[in-house]
């Protein structure tokens, strides 16, 4: 297992730098600013015990979910695809809760919080508001993997509903079962009707927020509904490295978890209210042990004393 040296960046100057990227939008979150919260259900399947004795796996549950758009800004535009989509929920009761959050590129931007500081000053606009294009691309010289989150989303279509969309959770999460194996997982959600993409033709002729609306529409029609799989690991897998995938992931062996099913649409002053720690987790899924999560926890209680 590779050790990365431990960052001197904490949680609170990256969350200014991701506001400082989109302008400093009032009011906004640091990052997924724009998005719909949702409520739904959870059912297990047969097998999640094998994997999780988390009761919020292996129980029927209530879901409180929010799809997203990502960056700082509430306004950024649906037609955008080399900005990420996210999908964050909620599973199980008072004391048994684990929320997830997920997004459509199956690696993170940065290994560490000193990496992702970095990346993001370089980012930040200057006084006559553009982006210094040769700061970005020696950074990125410098820092390859840190693009490989954008060519991921650079080679595939854009994606034409939150509700057709796979979202990832790039992080290695153990998992613990009834008799006390512990193994890594990964979290992959699938839509079950299968993923629907846009031509760049077809994404020309729809609005800024075209997914909020197709969403709707969807959910009215009862045809929400996703697969939550664990990707098993293996011997060798990286879980501390949030940049790079596990050899022959698409590939390799899944286990069903259960079915989400969305069912409405709640105010998004709910999902504000509960803004989705990936920090909780009900026993038997343990926190991973890379440093991007280990911030994550004080990041989002940051972000949302400067959203009040």
């Amino acid at each position: 297992m590779p050790e990365f040296p431990s960052s001197a960046a904490t949680a609170a100057p990256i969350i200014e730098a991701l506001r400082a990227v989109a302008g400093a939008p009032p009011k906004a979150r640091a990052s997924f600013a724009k998005g719909r919260c949702v409520r739904g259900t959870y059912a297990p399947s047969n097998q999640a015990s094998e994997i999780t004795k988390s009761r919020s796996f292996i129980k029927p549950s209530r879901v409180l979910a929010r799809f997203s758009v990502g960056g700082a800004h509430p306004k950024v535009a649906d037609t955008d695809k080399l900005i990420l989509r996210g999908f964050a929920f909620r599973l199980g009761s008072d004391g048994q809760r684990s929320e997830i959050f997920t997004q459509n590129a199956p690696v993170h931007f940065a290994r560490t919080l000193d990496q992702m500081l970095d990346f993001l000053k370089a980012r930040i606009p200057g006084p006559d508001g553009k982006i210094d294009a040769a700061r970005v691309k020696a950074f990125a010289a410098a820092n390859p993997e840190t693009l490989f989150q954008a060519n991921y989303l650079a080679a595939r279509p854009l994606p034409g509903s939150f509700a057709g969309t796979t979202y990832w959770g790039v992080h290695a999460f153990p998992a613990t079962n009834s008799r006390g194996e512990t193994r890594f997982i990964k979290f992959k959600v699938e839509p079950v009707g299968g993923e629907v993409t846009l031509t760049e033709d077809e994404a020309r002729g729809k609005s800024a927020d075209f997914l909020s609306d197709d969403l709707d529409q969807r959910i009215a029609a009862r045809d929400v509904r996703f697969s939550v799989m664990a990707l098993l690991d293996r011997s060798g897998d990286p879980v501390m490295d949030v940049t790079v995938r596990w050899p022959d992931e698409d590939e390799r062996e899944a286990v069903r978890l259960g079915t989400i099913v969305i069912t409405g649409v709640e105010a998004n002053e709910t999902c504000d209210e509960a803004n989705f720690n990936p920090a909780t987790l009900a026993e038997g899924i343990g926190h991973p042990l890379d440093e991007i999560f280990a911030a994550r926890r004080a990041a989002y209680a940051i972000s949302q004393r400067m959203r009040g």
